[in-house]
């Protein structure tokens, strides 16, 4: 009989569950797109009981294409957008509030506060991340501050907390019937709770945060027998073995084992990770140090990680708000109306910026306007506002790594547009290399799952699996990468400062 993974994908925009077979091959697919909820400025929500209800049925809808049963799935993996709070009560099940996405500024005077003592680095040296918004530790904050009675309930032990994986894996091993409440070290080093040495809560930083360790999950290895499926569910009894974070998902995905391997995945945010080995090495240009995976009973690998707020967001937000294209795709088509951007930069800092910047007063701008510019244009600075903001990124690797990347590994759903492919390694100078199989989350997710089972034997069985697809290389010339690197630069400067102390 037919064995396979089943890895769930639970994105910002979307939930998937994707069949892959030994060769890393997709056999199913099932994807369910969830609400984004804005109830004010600066704000994003999900509804997480949507959600679950959307792995469910994305499950459902992958097996079903495939006439697949329980019985053909060996175990699952689940990968999840990082920093996104979710708080349920533990006997009820029920979210205390909408989760918090990790695109949301609400928590900006909540890092200020803490940032008076010690500075944005404060807690840098333990957790490998300076204060920001953009991690689960203030969101939790901020719930336990503003949901009636949720701090007097954390503090007596009724209130969980969990980034979307532990939601998910408490849901589908039974939920307030013995549900296993855990992550993975990969989604616990992005909460500002977790020790990078010891793999542990850091009691003196969850003091400083005011937040009680009962409501915290088990850190365990990425690659690791969490637990098996309800058996109320459509995957009944399956060991779920594997669980990464998104973006370390990718990279183990994309194969990228060996110290100095990196890759770029190109999703609703950009984010690059540079594999630095058992060593925790330390960024002292805007990066982040983060736990890249662990295997079960073996030691810990590190990275450096570049995480950009808004890439394809930014197509979103002409799609979605401003109405200039009607389907994502259309952006390319729409770009290539125009020979060049025509003068116009577009710094989609919706969030903030985040590396290399880390500037959290910063807000989206659109500078160069003339009245010669028109939709194209903006279409275009769109896409190259993507491939800038991995410029940016690489130069900081560049400095913190001991030696320069001579290529760069990318995946994503903005991988497929040749365009901003070619105009990324124009602009990096670089090639730029595509895999085969681009769904590089879900099948990172899978691999470590299946590891876990003894699908596959460990890293060197799925390296195997990894071909290139597609190699771009750079067609300008420096004088003209630098032009547009100046500019560029100008434009980001434009954004700094714009949030006040009365900004609402």
């Amino acid at each position: 009989m037919a064995e396979y993974v089943i890895a769930i994908d639970q994105g910002t925009t979307s939930s998937r569950a994707i069949v892959f077979d030994h060769s890393g091959e997709i056999v199913s697919t099932g994807q369910l797109e969830h609400e984004q909820i804005f109830p004010r400025a600066g704000w994003v929500e999900h509804d997480p009981k949507e959600i679950w209800r959307n792995v469910r049925e994305a499950i459902g809808m992958a097996l079903s294409k495939a006439s697949l049963t329980r019985d053909d799935i060996v175990a699952v993996g689940i990968t999840n957008q990082r920093e996104t709070t979710v708080v349920w009560d533990a006997r009820t099940g029920e979210p205390i509030h909408n989760a918090i996405v990790w695109q949301d500024t609400r928590t900006r005077r909540i890092v200020e506060e803490l940032a008076a003592d010690g500075g944005v680095d404060r807690f840098q040296a333990k957790v490998g991340l300076p204060l920001a918004t953009y991690f689960a530790g203030p969101r939790i904050c901020w719930l336990l501050d503003n949901v009636e009675g949720a701090r007097k309930r954390a503090e007596t032990g009724e209130l969980l907390f969990g980034t979307i994986d532990t939601w998910l894996l408490w849901n589908l091993t039974g939920g307030t019937r013995g549900g296993i409440h855990a992550t993975d070290v990969t989604n616990a080093s992005r909460t500002m709770f977790m020790d990078l040495e010891s793999l542990a809560w850091d009691s003196e930083i969850l003091a400083a945060f005011g937040v009680p360790e009962s409501m915290l999950p088990e850190i365990r290895p990425s690659s690791h027998a969490f637990g098996r499926v309800d058996h109320s569910q459509l995957l009944a009894d399956v060991p779920i073995t594997g669980i990464l974070g998104d973006q370390h998902a990718a990279t183990f995905g994309q194969a990228a084992f060996s110290p100095g391997s990196a890759k770029n995945t190109y999703g609703t945010g950009n984010f690059m990770i540079v594999n630095t080995g058992n060593e925790i090495v330390r960024s002292e240009n805007g990066l982040l140090t983060t736990v890249c995976y662990q295997l079960d009973d073996e030691p810990p690998v590190y990275a450096l990680e570049g995480s950009i707020a808004v890439t394809g967001a930014a197509v979103q937000w002409l799609r979605d708000q401003l109405g200039l294209i009607k389907d994502a795709a259309d952006i390319e088509r729409l770009a290539k109306t125009v020979p060049d951007n025509g003068g116009v930069y577009f710094v989609p800092a919706f969030s903030g910026l985040y590396a290399p910047y880390w500037r959290g007063d910063a807000r989206g701008a659109i500078v160069g306007l003339t009245q010669y510019a028109k939709a194209g244009h903006l279409a275009r600075a769109t896409l190259e506002a993507t491939a800038f903001q991995s410029m940016d990124v690489l130069a900081a690797a560049d400095k913190d790594a001991d030696v320069p990347l001579k290529e760069l590994k990318v995946d994503g759903g903005m991988t497929v547009n040749d365009s901003l492919m070619q105009f990324q390694a124009d602009v990096l100078g670089i090639p730029v290399v595509r895999p085969r199989i681009t769904e590089t989350t879900a099948l990172g997710a899978a691999y470590a799952a299946g590891i876990g089972v003894g699908y596959w034997s460990g890293t060197k069985d799925v390296a195997k699996n990894w071909w290139a697809d597609q190699r771009w290389r750079p067609e300008i010339d420096d004088s003209e990468r630098q032009r547009l690197a100046r500019e560029w630069h100008k434009a980001v400067e434009r954004t700094f400062d714009w949030v006040d102390d009365d900004t609402p």
